[in-house]
């Protein structure tokens, strides 16, 4: 049983990326579709389908996105893990790579960049890092 599905999808798209592929697929979650939203919404990837699969849960298939041969995502990084939690206050939100790069958090309002959790006055569990 895996533990860590969040984890997971980041390590599908970690290697997909490292491995120049087009696109990579996972089993389909809302959490995961919420991250990928939020990844093409700042261009990490181009996008991303969900394809109904013969098994109880749809495939997600997240395309990759690459500039001249090279990746757009240099980097992502899982923050919060099931053995620990990982919480950030409005005033305490994380910067990536100096604002380069995006934190995710899931909060009250759904899950938000860091950015986006700064406008509308959140804090919450930070998810990972992309840059």
């Amino acid at each position: 049983m895996m533990t860590d599905p969040i984890a997971d999808m980041l390590t599908r798209i970690r290697n997909g990326v490292m491995a120049n592929k087009k696109f990579v697929a996972m089993p389909s979650s809302k959490m995961r579709h919420n991250l990928v939203r939020i990844l093409t919404e700042e261009k990490f990837v181009r996008g991303y389908k969900i394809v109904p699969s013969g098994g109880p849960s749809p495939t997600l298939k997240v395309y990759l996105n690459y500039n001249e041969g090279e990746p757009v995502m240099k980097g992502i990084e899982r923050v919060s893990k099931p053995g620990r939690r990982v919480y950030a206050q409005l005033d305490k939100l994380p910067r990536v790579r100096g604002g380069l790069g995006v934190a995710i958090l899931s909060t009250s309002k759904g899950v938000l960049t860091d950015r986006q959790a700064k406008m509308l006055g959140v804090g919450g569990e930070v998810l990972c890092y992309v840059w």
